[in-house]
């Protein structure tokens, strides 16, 4: 209704917006609700809450500085990114208090010291960001359609949107990268997870014994065998938005192997990938890049990431420095503090180690598959729906 009264997106991005047991807000929404002792406290404004990168803040510093970054307050769901601070209309629909959350601060300087005692001299604490983020500033990932992709827990696509919001209706989170003076760049973010428990959940039940493994035996098959898996352990993130769906595993013969059973959970976690790219090219309206930067633990794995390539038809540029989120807050660190001049400095230490390129042979064939998954995925939808028998 307030997005049909006034046409503001921020409005229109509420539409999208999902209350999940998973998330911070509502954890403290029940801790609330179900602790009387900390009502009472809160009443008594004796109540502070914030993210743990405000905690480790507080301790290191001797419990003086009480305060977080623009990059962090953006992923907590309690932060309205289009009027650059605490939303009272969240706070308000779910009862969170804007009283015991801390002052925000630049990403990129000077927080407080770390008390002498914790190290044996007063280090100055010179950034504060969130995880993605922090990943996203060490790919040097600063023009406007710079796009990274990070699979590790979960798979995570993030595309400098530049000095504006993205309005998503599909789910993609409007967050802000990081700001420092009067620079702050935006990120539109996709998510699923279960991308590293789907394959913990692999080896568990012994379809291999070290994930380095997958890789050759991915490698030496065509394909899947007309087997189709859907990592869904955790539901259906966006776009599809499902709570309720089922992981499944699909196109089983007398045939199938171990092998095939490897390849399609290693394709779906591409499909994956291509499924929140599509998003971001259709939502966005921004012109990407030609090139994906990718990190994380997964993308050890040379196999997926070609595979990524070849459905993207993007080249995927993967650093020789696979933590990327270190490396983006020690640049920001070093910023703050004169270590190098400005960002242009950062881009020759971010090396590549290998340049994946789609293939053309294998680029049709890749696209057909996915169209086939899609097919399983939508054979996953709803599966644990109220009154389902």
């Amino acid at each position: 209704m307030l997005y049909y009264m006034t046409r503001k997106a921020r409005f229109l991005a509420a539409s999208a917006l999902r209350f999940k047991s998973a998330q911070v807000t509502m954890r403290l929404k029940w801790m609330i609700d179900n602790t009387e002792s900390l009502r009472k406290r809160l009443a008594e404004k004796q109540v502070m809450f914030a993210n743990i990168d405000t905690y480790l803040l507080w301790q290191l510093t001797g419990h003086k500085i009480w305060a977080t970054d623009y990059s962090c307050a953006s992923t907590t769901g309690l932060y309205d990114p289009y009027q650059m601070e605490w939303s009272t209309v969240v706070s308000g629909v779910v009862g969170v208090p804007l009283h015991i959350l801390p002052p925000i601060k630049d990403t990129s300087g000077f927080f407080g010291e770390c008390v002498p005692d914790l190290f044996g001299a007063p280090i100055p604490i010179t950034a504060i960001v969130a995880d993605q983020q922090s990943a996203m500033f060490g790919q040097c990932c600063f023009n406007v359609g710079d796009v990274k992709c990070t699979m590790g827990t979960g798979t995570f696509i993030d595309c400098n949107t530049g000095n504006k919001p993205h309005t998503s209706v599909a789910g993609l989170y409007p967050l802000i990268g990081w700001k420092m003076g009067d620079e702050c760049i935006y990120l539109s973010e996709g998510y699923a997870s279960d991308t590293g428990r789907c394959l913990e959940w692999a080896r568990s039940v012994g379809l291999f014994e070290k994930v380095e493994e997958t890789e050759q035996i991915a490698t030496s098959l065509g394909d899947s065998g007309g087997v189709y898996f859907v990592p869904a352990f955790s539901g259906l993130q966006m776009p599809v938005n499902d709570d309720k769906a089922s992981s499944l595993m699909i196109g089983l013969t007398l045939e199938t192997t171990r092998e095939y059973m490897i390849r399609a959970i290693l394709d779906s976690l591409c499909y994956r990938f291509e499924l929140l790219y599509e998003t971001v090219l259709r939502e966005t309206n921004t012109p990407l890049s030609p090139l994906i930067k990718c990190d994380g633990g997964v993308c050890n794995n040379g196999f997926l990431v070609q595979m990524v390539s070849n459905l993207t038809g993007r080249k995927i540029d993967r650093p020789q420095h696979m933590d990327m989120t270190s490396l983006g807050a020690a640049f920001l660190a070093g910023l703050a503090i004169g270590i190098w001049k400005d960002k242009s400095e950062l881009i020759s230490i971010r090396r590549t180690e290998r340049l994946f390129e789609p293939q053309p042979d294998q680029t049709s064939q890749a696209k057909g598959f996915y169209r086939d998954w899609l097919k399983a995925l939508e054979r996953s939808k709803e599966w644990y729906a109220t009154g389902k028998s």
